[in-house]
């Protein structure tokens, strides 16, 4: 039995209306003819969602509630260690022969110069959209740009903060069941921003050996220098180390798989010296709903996300009274089952939840406390409820807001924090390409005033040295105020 359902036992805490089939009972087992299966009988996957009232839980049952699967890293570095490590040892012919063992694919190149290659050809509807998202997105991340940030704290000293771009950086954009272009704008666009001087974007190649042609479209337009034709971890590691033809780079960001995210983690804190964007895990959305709430848009909205992969967080709060399930219900069962990827999505939504709220204060308290990548807020005024969200990568308010705009085109970025980390990190921005510097420049006059605080200080901690090098100059300051008198 689930680990929270066994929690959950002992408060009977578990809500099982019997006129819903959309509810798992704790006691349920998959079975053709159930009342508990949508109806999406995709090769034996059951979408059905675990439900739970919050009033009735305690603080312990809810800590466990908003818990994520644990990955069990320990096998999963057991497999990525050698990889890495092979790929510090032969460079580029351990790529091939990685990308031939897991994509089945032989390459005689793995690096193209972006520069050197032909223009893809797309349909004028596909490139017309691309060329919008573009648009937004750039034009988000130029608004994050900061003006430098100078101030005089005394006289004579002053001190400023100024951006400089990370010099070469790498960008993931996974291949696997999908084809996500979109993930090379969201990540190429703030480095071209930023001036990063070297970028490298590295993707599966196709059957073939070529690269998509929406990532090449995308890569191009964004200021890509070189496209890596390789995936998982070996990709990683060709571009934390550097390899003949694999430029080294300073920091890696993107999604990707448990193997990708094991990779990044090893080499962060390996001789390659480099740094990541952030922990990565499994796509999320939270979806807060009220009666307002169209039950056919909470459920495209939660098949958005689920059908990303089996191992999606899909989490429905509803909010307050009123709400149709069986309709949402009815809905989740129908568009599963029209999907491609209803497959996925099934299996994402049989390990998912709905939480009862009695309101939205409860509601985004506990949104809070799970902190999604995602947050849907589909309720009557959702804009007043913004200042009362703490903990969320990215938020999707009213109506007319699904999370798919920022997915592809608003102007937001898709690269989030995910598995609760949104308590701590932010997603990709601007900033995320640069990092700042402090400058300060001290005048004889602003040594002077600031001086014997500073040689105090450092007498404090015993570091001589340290008030040395403020006391000797001010000797030479009074030595030369004395010679301009006589």
């Amino acid at each position: 039995m689930d680990s929270q359902l066994l929690l959950l036992n002992k408060t009977n805490a578990l809500i099982k209306p019997p006129q819903f089939s959309f509810f798992a009972s704790s006691k349920s087992r998959y079975n053709p003819s159930s009342t508990f299966s949508l109806g999406c009988k995709l090769k034996r996957a059951m979408c059905a969602m675990k439900s739970y009232r919050l009033s009735e839980l305690s603080n312990a049952e809810v800590e466990s509630l908003k818990a994520r699967p644990r990955i069990d890293f320990s096998s999963i570095f057991g497999t990525v260690n050698p990889i890495v490590d092979d790929v510090r040892q032969r460079g580029d012919d351990a790529v091939k022969d990685y990308t031939a063992k897991f994509d089945k694919v032989k390459l005689d190149k793995i690096v193209e110069n972006v520069s050197e290659l032909p223009d893809p050809e797309l349909e004028a509807a596909v490139r017309e959209a691309f060329d919008v998202a573009y648009d937004n997105i750039y034009a988000f991340h130029l608004a994050q740009r900061s003006d430098e940030k100078s101030i005089e704290n005394m006289k004579g000293v002053r001190c400023k903060r100024v951006a400089r771009s990370i010099g070469s950086v790498g960008l993931y954009v996974p291949g696997g069941t999908a084809v996500l272009p979109s993930t090379a704008l969201m990540l190429a666009i703030p480095a071209q921003i930023a001036g990063c001087k070297t970028v490298v974007l590295a993707t599966p190649p196709s059957q073939d050996g070529s690269i998509c042609k929406e990532v090449l479209y995308c890569a191009k337009k964004a200021g890509v220098t070189h496209i890596l034709k390789a995936g998982g971890a070996q990709a990683i590691s060709a571009m934390a180390w550097g390899t003949d033809s694999c430029p080294k780079v300073e920091k890696i960001f993107g999604p990707g798989n448990q193997y990708v995210t094991a990779a990044k983690m090893i080499l962060q804190n390996s001789e390659a010296m480099i740094s990541i964007d952030m922990p990565a895990g499994p796509s999320e959305v939270l979806v807060i709903a009220d009666r307002y709430a169209s039950p056919v848009h909470i459920a495209a909205d939660l098949l958005s996300q689920a059908e990303h992969g089996p191992d999606s967080q899909v989490v429905l709060v509803v909010a307050g009274d009123g709400v149709d399930m069986k309709t949402i219900e009815e809905e989740i069962s129908k568009q599963c089952q029209s999907l491609p990827r209803g497959e996925y999505a099934s299996k994402a939504l049989s390990h998912s939840f709905t939480v009862f709220a009695r309101d939205m204060v409860e509601a985004l308290s506990f949104s809070n406390l799970y902190a999604p990548e995602h947050l849907i807020i589909n309720v009557k005024d959702a804009e007043k409820w913004e200042s009362f969200i703490e903990n969320a990568g990215s938020v999707f308010l009213g109506p007319w807001t699904p999370e798919s705009v920022g997915d592809y085109a608003s102007g937001t970025n898709h690269v989030l924090p995910t598995y609760g980390y949104a308590r701590m990190y932010g997603g990709v921005s601007l900033d995320s390409f640069q990092k700042y510097m402090t400058v300060q420049s001290l005048t004889e006059e602003g040594l002077r005033m600031l001086g014997p605080y500073v040689a105090t200080m450092a007498e404090v901690e015993g570091l001589d040295a340290h008030k040395r090098a403020v006391t000797l100059r001010l000797q030479d300051i009074e030595a030369k105020q004395v010679s301009n008198m006589t």
